[in-house]
């Protein structure tokens, strides 16, 4: 199995993604080791002292002006986590789970955190041993860090909670922990805080939307082109020499994928022979200019998310020289935003997607193909509630992307006066991702059907290869009408899985 070994230096984004999906081990570097010893002698030093400090022998937030004896400190750090564990709703995913526990672990491995080595290695132990803490959808405001989420998972790090088993079980944590020989830790001075300041989260869903988005806009070039050829469109709007006047990266990328999935094609530019259009629709004619821009987009959240899992992100910090200081790095602000503006350009991507769709489906806007593309339009309806399904995804993505981190809260007595509702922003987020892999699933359904509607034209080579690969996996052709949602399932998958994307790369080559 592969293995990730975490470092002082953060984590890679591959990183992330074959702990949280792919069940990778984790192992702490020696590198890693000898940073935590090193930041936690700094702390007993300073636990020591009978000055307070911040974290390491106060109260948290609000309540941070009292100091704390030296017995009760143990008790304080357990407190926090239990009394921060409050999270409530339906369970978060496991994946998003796993991610949240490995970017915390990355944080603490950094040497700026005062944690223990051992705590350190027990994080790890959970996450070899498949064992997943129940996490909840509503607790985190995305400041102070995903505080109620990371509490669950450090309370099972005490052998309290509900976690999932390997086996997909809930059940107690201490019962887990017992059965893989994992001894529950008992917290000392700042690690119970340690264990909750993060933006971790929001972070692993941010890395993995990335990932998820990267195949979907990919995805749309193919079905932008598809169902270019199937309304008798013209290519010549994706000349390179045209958008690289215009240099968005984005734009060129699918103005290229589009050209290459469209080479050899017999469709396009067809309607010059007997309908003349002096120019095609915007949803055909700007689909490189809308999915450029939700490609720079995902550029720009990348950078983002890539500072951010470089980061030590926690409150106080234990710095080299041996200061332990307070600030303000938890705040979820830097990934909330581009949570948000993922968000705005998928929504755009599918309403896009959505136009080329009912222009399929529209006979007088069509050019030549049957109403809703029906196989005997009046007894049969065709994929006319398919475009409804659609436009509902697509109103439920405009919802979503309204902004989470325009808005803000205040908690803790006004102590933390403003926040970032990140973890908001990333779970609208995934729901988003979802939406816009079903809406494109529906254009290409509609968009394939077309193609092979136009007898006697001769598809691109690349697009034949997605249309025959598609009915290999049960996504049937024109004809009569039949319980569509199967079918509507069966493209979802097709999409989600990556298959769209290979089907035309056999043809065409890795595409941009």
């Amino acid at each position: 199995m592969h293995t990730v070994v975490v470092g002082t230096s953060g984590v890679t984004a591959s990183d992330v993604l074959a702990v949280a999906r792919g069940g990778a081990r984790v192992e702490l570097s020696d590198e890693a080791v000898a940073a935590l010893a090193a930041a936690r002698e700094i702390v007993d030093a300073l636990a020591a002292k009978p000055e307070p400090v911040y974290g390491v022998s106060t109260g948290f937030g609000a309540l941070a002006t009292r100091h704390i004896s030296q017995e009760l400190r143990t008790q304080l750090q357990r407190n926090i986590v239990r009394s921060h564990a409050a999270g409530m709703g339906p369970r978060v995913e496991r994946e998003v789970v796993r991610a949240l526990m490995f970017l915390r672990l990355k944080t603490v491995c950094s040497g700026h955190t005062g944690v223990r080595p051992e705590v350190a290695q027990t994080m790890a132990d959970l996450l070899n041993a498949g064992i997943t803490p129940v996490v909840h959808e509503y607790g985190s405001l995305g400041c102070s860090g995903d505080l109620a989420p990371l509490s669950h998972c450090a309370l099972a790090l005490m052998g309290e909670g509900d976690a999932e088993g390997p086996d997909g079980t809930v059940r107690p944590a201490a019962e887990l922990l017992a059965e893989h020989g994992i001894a529950p830790v008992e917290l000392r001075e700042k690690e119970g805080l340690a264990l909750l300041n993060g933006t971790d989260g929001m972070l692993g869903m941010l890395v993995m939307a990335l990932a998820d988005l990267d195949t979907l806009y990919t995805s749309a070039d193919i079905t932008a082109a598809l169902s270019l050829e199937a309304l008798l469109g013209t290519d010549k709007v994706l000349a390179p020499e045209l958008h690289a006047i215009r240099p968005h990266p984005g734009q060129g990328a699918s103005a290229a994928n589009m050209l290459a999935v469209l080479k050899d094609s017999q469709l396009t530019g067809h309607h010059q022979d007997d309908a003349p259009r002096v120019q095609d629709a915007y949803s055909v004619r700007c689909a490189p200019q809308v999915a450029g821009a939700g490609r720079d987009t995902l550029a720009h959240a990348r950078l983002v998310a890539e500072r951010e899992l470089a980061a030590a992100v926690d409150n106080p910090v234990v710095l080299p020289d041996g200061r332990v200081e307070s600030n303000g790095n938890f705040h979820g602000a830097p990934v909330a935003y581009v949570l948000d503006f993922l968000a705005i350009a998928a929504a755009d991507l599918a309403s896009i997607a959505e136009r080329r769709t009912d222009r399929l489906l529209d006979k007088n806007r069509s050019h030549g193909l049957p109403p809703f593309l029906a196989d005997d339009p009046g007894v049969d309806s065709g994929l006319m509630i398919a475009q409804y399904t659609q436009a509902a995804l697509v109103s439920e993505m405009k919802r979503l992307a309204v902004p989470a981190s325009a808005d803000s809260i205040p908690s803790s007595a006004m102590q933390e006066d403003h926040v970032s509702m990140g973890w908001s922003a990333a779970r609208k987020l995934r729901t988003a991702v979802d939406n816009l892999t079903r809406v494109l699933a529906i254009e290409l359904y509609a968009a394939t059907r077309a193609v092979e509607l136009r007898e006697g034209l001769t598809p691109a080579p690349a697009t034949r290869a997605v249309i025959d690969a598609v009915r290999e996996v049960g996504v049937e052709g024109p004809g009569p009408d039949r319980f569509l949602a199967p079918d509507l399932a069966a493209a979802d998958a097709f999409v989600r899985d990556g298959l769209l994307v290979a089907a035309a790369e056999k043809v065409t080559g890795p595409l941009r």
